[in-house]
């Protein structure tokens, strides 16, 4: 199947971007997918779609290609006792870890796949049960099962031993598994385990309204509230045929790159720190708490949460905090311009920036590593500027891009990030439009399906959203919240590889990547 005749079948969605969505048999699913690999297009997102009693099951892609996005269905049938479906990993990896927490949650299994463990399910609800199978069947009263000791892969040797890194860590983060292998300080091979917080967050998306729901989706992965409230929003929007207003959009993107400069700024403070330079963190520190106390008093949350609302915005800034803004960028940028001559002078940083956690171009393409960690191996997608909608369209955004792919580039990268979007806050500022901040959706009464698709700070934030129609009022049938660290978790168990173990903190916080977006 060449991708001018897949086009051709394809129905488009209504969104600021390019997404259009067809209904695949098993033969167009592989073809299609084998297509967009050797058109050097990519996989954004994997998951089984909505399934009701006596409805079939589905299974769901979503590629990206110069063009824009393709969402693909593929009715699932019984097929011996099993819902299968044709495997992907063979052709895009990231599909792996996707394609079994869709059997841990729905129950449908790739044909054949090369690993089947469960990935979700650490023993919290039965192997046979399956929490997305059926949306409108009330849950069973579930026990937990005995736990399995996981099968980590064994490497074997003389010398090789293994260290056991968590799920509990010495801090305020999230818990995961790393299992090292090792042969003194010589990292051979890591492997993961996580989902140890299953929130129940896509179930819950269906017992939502679909107006309300936009409130739980910002809070998927706190660092990523606008993104992903403003992905829900837009696929909301798509499925209600609305178009909000122009000074909406625009204040969703302001509130987007002030999202993207707090991350930014913590990260560089928190990288200097793994490499033993706490002034790095100190100044940072300050910086991140300068920026976020502006959110506070310009939108009412350090997060900005609960902003981004179906139909447009729910705040609005005036000229004296537009004014007091600029004077806050222009504060910012030069003294993230000062700390970045600090940075680049460190010698005892440089040392333990450069060549460590190196992700060649090449692998970095064959594994599918997005956002700013792709960027810095090479990886030149930023839909800001690949498929801009308002208001990046107008603004031309500049895409930051290197190629060495080490600790040194994901630095880099973030710093040139920081400086772009200190420029695009002034530019929206300046040429912000009047008008309304909102406007009213109304909900179809029939099924209907959107989809959004928003560059995050961390990467591609994807939701997937279908409604039933109701005669008196829709519902979420199926809400799916993709992280981009979905694609980039498995591609850190490979920059780790032939580095020392002390270097994994420093590596693991340059890719800084979601535990809760991937364990919904």
């Amino acid at each position: 199947m060449k991708l001018d005749e897949l086009n051709m079948v394809l129905e488009s969605l209504a969104t600021p971007v390019p997404i259009r969505h067809a209904w695949v048999s098993e033969q167009q699913w592989t073809d299609a997918a084998t297509t967009v690999r050797d058109a050097g297009g990519r996989l954004l997102a994997l998951w089984a779609g909505a399934a009701s009693p006596g409805a079939a099951h589905q299974i769901c892609a979503v590629y990206v290609t110069l063009e824009g996005a393709l969402w693909l269905s593929l009715p699932v049938l019984p097929e011996d006792g099993q819902l299968l479906y044709p495997d992907l990993s063979a052709l895009f990896p990231a599909a792996l870890r996707m394609q079994r927490a869709a059997a841990d949650l729905s129950g449908v299994h790739a044909r054949d796949a090369r690993d089947t463990r469960a990935w979700l399910n650490h023993g919290a609800w039965p192997a046979s049960h399956y929490p997305l199978q059926h949306n409108d069947v009330q849950w069973p009263a579930l026990t937990a099962t005995e736990l399995v000791n996981y099968p980590f892969v064994k490497v074997e040797g003389d010398g090789v031993h293994e260290i056991a890194v968590g799920p509990v860590h010495a801090g305020i983060i999230e818990p995961g598994h790393f299992r090292f292998s090792v042969v003194g300080e010589r990292v051979l091979r890591l492997e993961q385990r996580l989902g140890y917080t299953h929130k129940g967050i896509e179930r819950r998306m269906t017992q939502l309204g679909p107006l309300q729901a936009a409130r739980l989706a910002g809070r998927v992965s706190g660092d990523s509230t606008v993104a992903y409230a403003w992905a829900y929003c837009m696929a909301l929007e798509a499925a209600t045929q609305t178009v909000i207003p122009g000074r909406a959009a625009w204040l969703r993107a302001l509130m987007l790159e002030r999202e993207r400069v707090a991350n930014h700024l913590g990260d560089l403070g928190a990288l200097g720190n793994d490499a033993a330079f706490a002034f790095g963190l100190a100044q940072f520190s300050r910086l991140r708490e300068d920026w976020l106390r502006a959110c506070m008093d310009d939108f009412g949350h350090r997060l900005m949460m609960d902003c981004v609302v179906p139909g447009g915005v729910a705040a609005d800034i005036d000229r004296k905090q537009s004014d007091r803004l600029v004077q806050l960028c222009d504060s910012v940028e030069a003294e993230v311009h000062t700390l970045f001559g600090i940075y680049e002078a460190h010698s005892g940083l440089q040392d333990r920036f450069l060549a460590t956690g190196r992700v060649a171009p090449e692998l970095a393409s064959r594994l599918g590593l997005t956002g700013l960690a792709g960027r810095a191996s090479s990886q030149s997608w930023d839909l800001r500027s690949d498929h801009p909608w308002l208001p990046y369209s107008a603004l031309e955004v500049a895409m930051v891009t290197h190629d060495a792919g080490d600790v040194a580039a994901r630095v880099l990268v973030r710093f040139e990030e920081v400086f772009e979007s200190l420029r695009l806050i002034r530019r929206m500022l300046a040429d912000m439009p009047a008008g309304p901040l909102q406007c009213a959706l109304v909900l179809p009464l029939k099924a209907a399906r959107g989809a959004g698709w928003v560059e995050g700070w961390r990467g591609e934030v994807f939701v997937a959203l279908e409604l039933d129609g109701l005669e008196q009022a829709s519902r979420i049938r199926r809400c799916h919240l993709h992280d981009p660290s979905w694609q980039n978790w498995p591609v850190l168990e490979h920059a780790i590889l032939g580095n020392i173990v002390p270097d994994f903190p420093l590596i693991n916080k340059s890719f800084n990547l979601s535990y809760s977006g991937q364990d919904l």
